[in-house]
């Protein structure tokens, strides 16, 4: 077991929430959670993010589609891969939430019991 949940389970916690609230691409998903976690000093890296997909995508989490990023070819011509989930995925996702739960439980007691012991 973990002394801390590791950063990668963290970011798939989040990729999952967006894509249960809004789907999304990968750069749209990396931007929206550097600025939600920047003033709390992290600042998630781009490789762990795209790693957390893929790994969605290999558990049968996701899945991915290309579009044209603007929706008009004679425009713009960038390929954006979209996420989704599989017809599995919630239930999945779901799974994972409450594994991932479990885990958060576990360092939140850690850390309040040394901020605690070293801060009161």
């Amino acid at each position: 077991m973990a002394f801390m949940i590791a950063q990668r389970a963290f970011l798939k916690l989040y990729l999952i929430k967006m894509v249960e609230e809004r789907g999304g691409y990968g750069y749209q998903m990396l931007e929206e959670l550097k600025a939600e976690f920047r003033p709390h000093g992290y600042v998630p890296p781009q490789s762990e993010i795209y790693r957390a997909l893929h790994e969605l995508v290999q558990e049968g989490v996701l899945y991915r589609t290309k579009k044209l990023k603007g929706g008009d070819p004679s425009v713009d011509f960038q390929e954006i891969v979209l996420y989704h989930f599989t017809d599995e995925g919630r239930d999945k996702a779901e799974l994972y939430r409450k594994q991932v739960k479990t885990d958060l439980d576990r360092c939140l007691g850690i850390l309040h019991k040394a901020e605690q012991d070293n801060y009161a």
